[in-house]
């Protein structure tokens, strides 16, 4: 990267549009999972544009989806005409969802998404009143922003709900984290209850809830959870909604989406990220009587537009086809494996988590639990300067994210585990 274009960057973007790296890095070719930078060198991509070049890059059959639609000369016409490819997603959408008599609508991002979901619930409900996770995210929009619990992805105390937080995701920093995986649910289930009861008026719209906490650091609560929850919901009439943006997909390898983990149907999921490989596509789906419980028209200009829908309709099928669930099951495993016994007995290392192809290392300093930015910001330049990229996050900036494409191979795990273990390296161990 040149220093004009970092230059020009800074003149015309917002200040708050953070860049990763001392030195930004622009990516200009890719095939696989590796990216070229325009420092001339190759990158293993181990954060695949936080989770959205789901198959990585150069996939023919995705390009061949997308060339399909530009030859027809027509890439956009809004929802006010019918699209196929939009019908034949949502079909195979809401088959795939779980949802009884499921109805699917397309936007064009998760943060979108939400936004609907929480309009659903709200208007079925006739509140305002929502629950979140402590540690979560939802997106950057208003009511997104509003229902997000974490400081610093919250940039206005203003909001069109009335929020309230409850513990369960994120387990490290619980006050309950020693207790066994049933001891812990309970305490949880007891706090939802007790946030219920005092903090609300009791008609509460929705809880939305992330399976894994993506933003958060990859937080993964226990089996069961978010399902012990819903007996609760159920109580007060109360939806759940599962934001299956970064968990949809295959990607936690055991389970097609995060919140089967739990043992329940949400009542609305929404999705994004990795369905369109890299394309602007997101959604929400819901009982065909939730999702038709509006009492205005409305359209959506660009969700689900010809381009979008067929690029996401041949990457799921490719996922189906290759069976990439079970992939991210089997390298997600040796992944995780191999950064449990690089962390061993390392004390930078508060904690290493996830599922699947979610695999996160929470950094601290050492000789406690106090959150280590430094640290993460260091790991990532060693990471990068050996030819691996990966992410950060975590509610103080010092957990490294990692979420490789589904098509990841073996070789190309162990390929990374060796740069990060070299990386890790660089960090006291005391």
């Amino acid at each position: 990267m040149t220093d004009d274009l970092l230059a020009r960057h800074k003149k015309v973007l917002p200040s708050w549009l953070a860049l990763y790296y001392e030195k930004p890095l622009e990516i200009v070719g890719g095939s696989g999972r590796r990216v070229t930078g325009d420092d001339g060198r190759e990158y293993l991509d181990f954060f695949g544009g936080i989770l959205t070049n789901m198959l990585g890059y150069g996939v023919p059959e995705v390009r061949a989806a997308v060339d399909a639609v530009l030859d027809r000369g027509v890439v956009h016409t809004s929802t006010l005409y019918l699209i196929r490819d939009q019908v034949e997603l949502a079909e195979r959408i809401a088959a795939l969802s779980g949802i009884p008599d499921a109805k699917v609508f397309f936007t064009s991002s998760g943060t979108e998404a939400n936004e609907m979901a929480l309009l659903l619930a709200t208007q079925r409900r006739r509140s305002a009143q929502v629950l979140a996770l402590r540690n979560s995210y939802h997106g950057r929009s208003f009511a997104a922003m509003g229902i997000t619990g974490i400081r610093g992805w919250s940039a206005s105390a203003l909001s069109p709900v009335q929020v309230s937080y409850v513990h369960g995701g994120y387990r490290y920093r619980s006050p309950w984290r020693d207790l066994p995986d049933a001891e812990y649910t309970a305490a949880c289930v007891a706090d939802l209850r007790d946030v219920i009861e005092s903090t609300t008026s009791g008609d509460v719209a929705c809880l939305i809830a992330e399976p894994i906490q993506g933003v958060g650091g990859f937080a993964t609560p226990p089996d069961g959870m978010l399902g012990a929850f819903k007996q609760v919901l159920d109580e007060y009439g109360i939806l759940l909604i599962s934001d299956e943006v970064q968990t949809g997909w295959g990607r936690t390898g055991e389970h097609f989406w995060g919140i089967q983990a739990h043992g329940v149907t949400p009542d609305i999921m929404t999705f994004a990220k990795g369905l369109g490989n890299g394309m602007a596509i997101g959604g929400v789906v819901a009982a065909g009587e939730l999702m038709d419980d509006l009492p205005a028209n409305s359209i959506s200009t660009f969700g689900g537009n010809p381009l979008a829908t067929a690029a996401a309709r041949a990457t799921i099928d490719y996922v189906l086809e290759h069976d990439l669930q079970a992939n991210a099951l089997k390298v997600g495993d040796q992944l995780l494996r191999g950064l449990r016994d690089l962390g061993e007995g390392h004390g930078a290392v508060g904690e290493v988590r996830g599922k699947g192809l979610m695999a996160a290392i929470e950094l601290v300093v050492p000789g406690g639990d106090r959150p280590d930015p430094a640290a993460a910001n260091r790991l990532m330049e060693e990471t990068r300067a050996r030819g691996l990229l990966i992410g950060k996050g975590g509610k103080g900036g010092n957990v490294l994210r990692m979420a490789p494409p589904l098509t990841l191979t073996e070789a190309e795990v162990q390929e990374g585990l060796g740069i990060l273990g070299d990386a890790l390296g660089t960090i006291p161990r005391d």
